[in-house]
């Protein structure tokens, strides 16, 4: 080890000199031992698979190769001189070591059929594989002291905690931050600590991580699912209030601290953004999400002196606007920290909830919901299932009056479904319609659409009808925007045939290879490629299919293009009613996918967000090109950073476009 840190000083000096903070390559002859250590773990692992190991057990030893793995690829070995605590590339080694030896550990303690880990009080790491992009994705877990005290069948409490952007952060520094961490005094509940692919404000496929971390939680120990505490601060913050109110039902309470929650006024933009752009924006900006604090309790967290305080203000401000409360606590003359004695009053509030629990099915007798998107869709038991006009906003509110009748009151929402047994009538918007005997009472939920003749219930066939969706309109998981496809498992294809322009397939080539190389460092997994001669049943069936190329090159797109609302030729191609020139301009666009429309169809773009968004602020991740787009290069450009957006949109509710829009 001595060795190795004595390798740094010189380029640690280099490194100091040249700016706040940077990243860089380790020597040679230290990344050299760290991969001989990393091919001996993943030998081990390779063995552990052979052998038939559980699968669980093996990611909790790959976490660790993939952490040393990513650090070495990516040059992860950091410096600083003006941080508060100043870090040296040789701390990355360090943590590189020591996840090679924690690895190396648990690999030789699985070969003998034990996972002493799964039982050790405090905090480990575990790792699951993410059914996004095969990935081995770690996260931290806490255990209480005595777990062999509690009562066979008890069900825990689970606190899920939101780290704040670390700018440095990576898997190895991360495994460092809580491996062999000691339980708080009085813990009673498992923690989560939640890794998220990093720093993203745990969008998009770091969205998907918190909700993956959590089934796996819940698969190895038995977890209260009424007492689900969600909590962090700074990033984590942020973090906390988009999935604390765009998912208000799964939470006994929500503890946002000093996080963003907007766009325009965090990063005082004064300047609209693009329509297509504006409109995106209602996916993650949480204010438009307050009224939702209804359905949860809430305790935000800032500093007398932050001046993030303001995203805590003005999210109870908006509240109380709406006729919401929720509590707000203020450090006494702290900045972006929380103050220990208000803490301790935070942290009081959110385990008196989490001891209380959320209500049993069916839950909450009334609720106010608000959402701009069909993403984010349920609160109790209702699910909106389609909306009027899309980005939106969208109301359902009422409840289980007195007289045992559910009474609702909607806004831009055309289909929904309701639990069976909350009620044995509904009134929809002052329509009566029957609920617990509806549809023969053979559907745990029944549907109800709404037409220019006022609501009407789906009896069994109507609504086994409408879960296929025939009219194929936009559903949960199935509304865009172009990133959307990247939340849930994907695969991109390669075409193998003969383009029909040689400057679409060198801008489609140029656009996956960056898509490749930035989803690798910024969502931390290798994105998954086959060609479109190697395209599987199960592909179709379970995957979103991310197609690069033009009908000439890739198969699976000259088999859908037809039913895509684009005419295509050799020369160019037609959309909304405006002819372009292959030549000089490339499509991107999301669409049900012909072949499975349950699944999407994207072609030419990966994340429409880069490099320079992820760099500049976690606010800067919203969808860049909508639903559909068209971009213009210049000559010799292929990158797609280097194009001009000439038109973008978003499909309609039924996903068609305003003809000349």
């Amino acid at each position: 080890m001595r060795n190795l840190i004595l390798a740094f000083s010189t380029l640690l000096v280099s490194c100091l000199i040249a700016g706040d903070v940077q990243a860089q390559p380790a020597p040679i002859e230290v990344a050299a031992t760290l991969r001989a250590g990393l091919d001996r773990l993943n030998d081990e692992i390779a063995a552990l698979k052979k052998a038939g190991r559980k699968s669980r057990d093996i990611a909790d030893v790959e976490v660790f190769a993939k952490g040393v793995d990513w650090c070495l690829r990516h040059d992860e070995f950091y410096a600083s001189k003006n941080a508060k605590k100043p870090e040296a590339p040789s701390a990355w080694v360090g943590y590189c070591e020591q996840a090679l030896a924690t690895g190396l550990q648990r690999a030789g303690e699985l070969k003998s059929g034990k996972a002493p880990w799964s039982i050790s009080v405090g905090s480990t790491i575990r790792g699951y594989v993410s059914k996004v992009d095969q990935s081995t994705q770690p996260y931290a877990l806490s255990l209480p002291a005595g777990m062999s005290d509690f009562k066979p069948g008890h069900r825990f409490p689970l606190h899920v905690k939101l780290h704040g952007r670390g700018g440095t952060r990576n898997e190895v520094r991360f495994f460092n931050e809580h491996q062999n961490k000691q339980p708080q005094d009085g813990q009673d509940w498992i923690q989560l600590d939640v890794f998220g692919r990093t720093d993203n404000a745990y969008r998009w496929s770091g969205e998907t991580d918190v909700f993956e971390a959590i089934a796996d939680v819940g698969r190895r120990y038995r977890i209260d699912s009424s007492r689900v505490t969600l909590w962090g601060f700074s990033m984590g913050g942020a973090g906390a209030w988009h999935l604390g109110v765009h998912h208000p039902s799964k939470w006994s309470s929500v503890g946002p601290g000093a996080g963003f929650v907007d766009f325009y006024e965090y990063q005082q933009q004064t300047a609209l953004r693009p329509a297509y752009q504006h409109s995106g924006l209602h996916i993650y900006d949480s204010i438009d999400y307050a009224l939702n604090m209804f359905d949860v309790p809430v305790c935000s967290y800032g500093g007398e002196l932050d001046a993030q305080l303001v995203a805590s203000t003005r999210m109870i401000e908006r509240g109380k606007e709406l006729g919401v409360e929720a509590k707000l606590l203020i450090g006494p003359g702290v900045g972006h920290k929380f103050h220990p004695d208000t803490y301790k009053e935070f942290m009081a509030f959110h385990t008196e909830r989490s001891r209380e629990g959320r209500p049993r099915f069916p839950g909450r007798k009334q609720i106010r919901f608000v959402t701009w998107t069909l993403k984010y869709n349920t609160c109790e038991w209702l699910t909106i299932e389609e909306m009027i006009k899309p980005y939106a906003e969208t109301l359902a509110e009422g409840g289980l009056d007195d007289d045992g009748v559910l009474r609702l009151t909607t806004k831009n929402i055309a289909a929904l479904k309701i639990a069976r047994d909350v009620a044995d009538t509904i009134e929809l918007d002052g329509t009566s319609l029957p609920l617990r005997s509806a549809a023969d009472g053979l559907l745990p939920e029944v549907y109800y659409e709404r037409s220019s003749d006022g609501w009407s219930l789906l009896e069994y066939d109507d609504s086994v009808a409408f879960a296929e969706n025939p009219d194929l309109n936009k559903r949960h998981n199935l509304q865009g925007p172009i990133d959307d496809a990247f939340m849930e498992p994907f695969v991109c294809v390669r075409g193998t045939g003969d383009a029909w322009s040689k400057e679409t397939q060198a801008r489609a080539d140029a656009a996956l290879k960056l898509f490749e190389v930035e989803f690798d460092k910024w969502l931390r997994g290798r994105v998954p490629v086959v060609t479109d001669d190697k395209v599987t049943a199960d592909n179709i069936a379970d995957s979103n299919l991310i197609l690069f190329g033009d009908p000439g090159s890739n198969a699976i797109l000259a088999k859908v293009v037809e039913k895509l609302p684009v005419r295509w030729t050799k020369e160019g191609f037609e959309v909304n009613g405006q002819t372009y020139d292959s030549k000089t301009h490339l499509l991107s666009m999301i669409y049900p996918n012909p072949l499975n429309p349950r699944r999407y169809v994207v072609i030419n773009s990966g994340h429409t967000m880069h490099e320079k968004d992820f760099r500049a602020s976690n606010s800067w991740l919203f969808p860049k090109l909508g639903d559909i787009a068209v971009q213009k290069f210049a000559d010799g450009k292929v990158n797609p950073t280097d194009a001009t957006t000439v038109w973008a949109d978003m499909f309609n509710s039924n996903w068609q476009l305003s003809a000349g829009k």
